[in-house]
């Protein structure tokens, strides 16, 4: 599993890593972490009903999912989340700790980022660092660094 602090540094992508107890739900960063600059954002790892395609969905934290309406934009029937094993499968990574620097664990980008517009429009943005014990704040600029890094496919998605 890629480190992701010395990857940042190493790439030259600045950010601020928060220390914290382990959360696993939007609500326990809001109790936890709501001191913490940036919009914090939420990571939902689905397939489609065939298991031939993967996502990663962030979104902001408050934001309602509908699954349905992400699975018709991507053109992906009868999206469900992912279990745990094959979490840790395609991105190495437990439960509560999905953020998109997971992706640097998915060397043949398997996995598709959807993006909801939304995180493109704040000046920071609030991630955990593949671990919930953790979040890594990252300026908009360094995080559109971060993502040219990648060779994932990248979606952005509206009114989801």
């Amino acid at each position: 599993m890629k480190n992701v602090e010395t990857f940042l540094t190493e790439k030259e992508i600045d950010y601020t890593l928060y220390e914290h107890v382990a959360v696993y739900t939007c609500e326990e960063i809001k109790e936890h972490c709501g001191n913490l600059p940036g919009v914090v954002a939420k990571n939902l790892f689905l397939k489609n009903r065939k298991g031939t395609r993967y996502f990663l969905v962030v979104l902001p934290a408050d934001k309602q999912a509908n699954i349905k309406k992400i699975g018709a934009f991507l053109g992906a029937k009868d999206l469900t989340f992912v279990n745990a094993e094959t979490l840790y499968e395609k991105l190495q990574l437990e439960p509560g700790a999905v953020s998109p620097f997971g992706l640097l664990n998915d060397l043949n980008a398997e996995i598709e980022l959807c993006l909801d517009r939304a995180l493109t429009l704040p000046e920071a943005l609030c991630f955990h660092p593949n671990r919930n014990t953790a979040s890594l704040v990252i300026a908009q600029t360094m995080f559109q660094k971060f993502l040219t890094t990648l060779n994932h496919k990248i979606h952005l998605l509206d009114e989801v």
